[in-house]
């Protein structure tokens, strides 16, 4: 450019004191333009990563995932590299309305069991389980419930619906027996609310059947299933809120995709940023 322009009969001081640029700073720029950027193959990698995980990952996790690539990076670095680049998880929380599946006592109210202690170093020995509503495009909804171990967090087996039938919790509760009769080592409580699903006869009679202890929440408390809730809310902070609408069976397709996603490649920071199925696995190699 500068060249171009002394052809022509201009001077390069006089060109940069009409724009008001200093002229130590344009040869600086000048210079830096054509050197190569050292933190390329690691703005790469970051880019990388943070589409792999679906730009649901701020700049703490993409440190983490940087770690365990073996890349100690502060996360101060990542950070401003990740804003340099425009990488922005957008996804957010916002409110929903909670499906409420009480309709008064039906049926059989189980004791509390559970009683809030959320963690197990035993798998399969605590199960939590619970009932959320999403809208659909049109007047359609999706109901989901999903069984998961607090062992790791992982999601046992999953039903989804278009209405809250009992088939809804049937269905993945004999995935989830079948799990139980070949892996657990204890005996198996599972946790819900006072819904009429887990009120129902069959819910009763299966779990009776099968040796599994059943536990209840309190009536409109729902601190007492929090990991299920926490569960919900991570599910639909990641993939639901912030979308446009779409079909039933496209959200249920990416349901399933994510569920798959959240249980093998989600990291968590409780698992020492291991995704539930690697905690799982590698615990069950170094019990061997």
């Amino acid at each position: 450019m500068a060249f171009e322009l002394k052809e022509e009969g201009f001077k390069l001081k006089d060109i940069l004191m009409v724009v008001g640029i200093p002229e130590a700073t344009y040869h600086y720029h000048l210079k830096k333009f054509g050197e190569k950027d050292p933190e390329k193959e690691l703005k790469e990698l970051i880019t990388h990563l943070f589409k792999k995980f679906h730009e649901r990952y701020g700049y703490k996790r993409i440190t983490k995932e940087l770690t365990k690539l073996g890349h100690h990076i502060n996360h101060k670095k990542v950070y401003r590299i990740m804003r340099e680049l425009g990488l922005k998880c957008v996804k957010f929380m916002r409110k929903s309305r909670k499906y409420n599946s009480y309709k008064g006592t039906i049926g059989k109210i189980a004791k509390n069991r559970l009683s809030r202690r959320f963690s197990t170093p035993i798998p399969l020995q605590k199960l939590v389980t619970d009932i959320t509503e999403f809208k659909c495009l049109g007047e359609e909804k999706l109901y989901l419930n999903p069984i998961l171990d607090l062992y790791n967090g992982e999601i046992i087996a999953f039903g989804i619906k278009k209405r809250p039938t009992l088939d809804l919790v049937m269905e993945p509760l004999k995935e989830t027996i079948e799990v139980i009769k070949n892996h657990a080592p204890y005996r198996t409580t599972i946790h819900s609310d006072q819904g009429w699903h887990y009120q129902h006869n069959q819910w009763v009679m299966t779990l009776e059947e099968n040796n599994i202890f059943q536990s209840m929440s309190r009536k409109a408390t729902c601190a007492d299933n929090a990991s299920m809730e926490n569960f919900f809310g991570i599910l639909k902070q990641e993939m639901y809120y912030g979308e446009k609408l779409v079909n039933y069976e496209e959200l249920k397709r990416r349901i399933k995709e994510y569920i798959y996603w959240y249980n093998h490649e989600r990291s968590k920071e409780k698992l020492t940023g291991m995704s539930p199925v690697e905690y799982r696995t590698h615990s069950s190699q170094l019990a061997a």
